[in-house]
């Protein structure tokens, strides 16, 4: 199956693990596409695919990606090096903190290429390299990303399949659909109608500093992945021993906080940017190319868009080819909105700004949509 495709690199060794869970084959007079799946689009994305690969844009070019882990670890380097040589006043501490920041959404950014196999051909390097970045550089699990983020890339703003949108109903309502529920259900679990005013102070700066760092703890130890855990110890290590030489604790404890908030801020923005504004819905057993366009959309190119997204401006095609290197989203991009053209359908681009906006916007409209059926149903 596509989503199959998509999601591995190494086919044949994955093939042998399917094996023991073979129940037989399609008998030969039942349809090879169910209903609910566009025959037509699904062939010509397999026929996409197979030009993609023909093309070699599944192909890493690890000097990029070599030139990214080296600008990291320049930027996380001076952000301690600027309070060794400064000290540690107020104005090196900001620059310190900024500089910090950047490092670690761009780590983020990178342990996100390395998740999806993208770095190196051989899967144990990036799955080793994963663990350096995910792990000590940013203190976080890289199994538990990837159970996470694997679910996303399936079944993307799918309720109840997708975790990125775990945050409906008890924070947020998201979706037209949804909203209208909760609210002819008459369920508050929070004033949704002012949604699009507290999201600035809740989900950008706190989802690092408190979900995501419980969390991730929580899962690599509940379900035994020492190795990570072992790994994340080095990050905190480090970073207290390092930093802890330089400042006071409650400066320290500043910086930690500070550096996850504005890190925090930086992702939320950019990872619901695409997703967000976009259809939520329950699952509707949609054909892989229909399943993952109605749930994304893209940001218009430039090189700092793509700097500062990590390339996720090219969202839409990540999604339909998840373990591409991001180098090559915009060479595939033609294609993809040629294949969009023919079946007629819609390949948003969009401003960064306006993408931002766009969050605030579907979370006032869902709200307002909440509020209307809470009243009068």
């Amino acid at each position: 199956q596509d989503a199959f495709v998509a999601f591995h690199v190494n086919k044949v060794l994955v093939s042998k693990y399917l094996k023991p869970l073979q129940a037989g084959e399609l008998a030969p007079d039942q349809p090879s596409v169910e209903p609910t799946k566009n025959e037509m689009l699904v062939k010509d994305f397999r026929e996409l695919r197979a030009t993609v690969e023909r093309m070699g844009l599944l192909e890493p070019n690890q000097l990029f990606f070599f030139l990214l882990l080296a600008h990291i670890l320049l930027l996380d380097t001076a952000a301690w090096l600027i309070l060794f040589y400064f000290g540690t006043s107020f104005l090196p501490f900001v620059f310190s903190l900024l500089v910090l920041t950047i490092s670690q959404v761009q780590a983020s950014w990178l342990q996100h290429d390395l998740g999806h196999l993208s770095v190196f051909r051989k899967t144990k390097w990036n799955h080793l390299l994963h663990k350096f970045v995910m792990c000590h550089l940013i203190g976080a699990s890289a199994k538990w990303w990837t159970l996470l983020h694997s679910q996303h890339h399936a079944k993307p703003n799918c309720f109840q399949k997708d975790p990125d949108i775990d945050m409906h109903p008890f924070l947020f309502t998201l979706g037209k659909k949804f909203s209208v529920e909760l609210g002819i259900k008459k369920k508050k679990y929070m004033p949704y109608n002012h949604q699009h005013k507290y999201f600035f102070i809740t989900l950008p700066p706190l989802l690092f500093p408190t979900y995501f760092h419980c969390h991730t703890f929580y899962i690599a130890y509940t379900k035994k992945y020492w190795l990570d855990l072992a790994w994340m110890l080095t990050f905190y290590i480090r970073f207290f021993y390092t930093y802890g030489s330089l400042l006071e604790t409650k400066i320290l404890n500043s910086l930690t906080s500070l550096h996850r908030m504005l890190e925090s801020s930086w992702f939320v923005w950019v990872s619901q940017m695409n997703h967000i504004p976009m259809d939520i819905d329950y699952d509707k057993n949609l054909d892989w190319v229909s399943t993952q366009l109605q749930a994304t959309c893209n940001v218009e190119q430039s090189l700092f868009n793509d700097w500062f997204t990590g390339h996720l401006n090219f969202q839409i095609e990540h999604h339909l080819f998840p373990t591409m290197p991001r180098h090559n989203y915009w060479k595939v991009a033609p294609l993809v909105k040629s294949l969009c053209a023919k079946h007629g359908l819609e390949y948003q681009c969009k401003p960064l700004l306006t993408a931002f906006a766009d969050i605030v916007h579907s979370l006032k409209n869902s709200g307002e949509l909440w509020l209307d059926a809470y009243l009068h149903k």
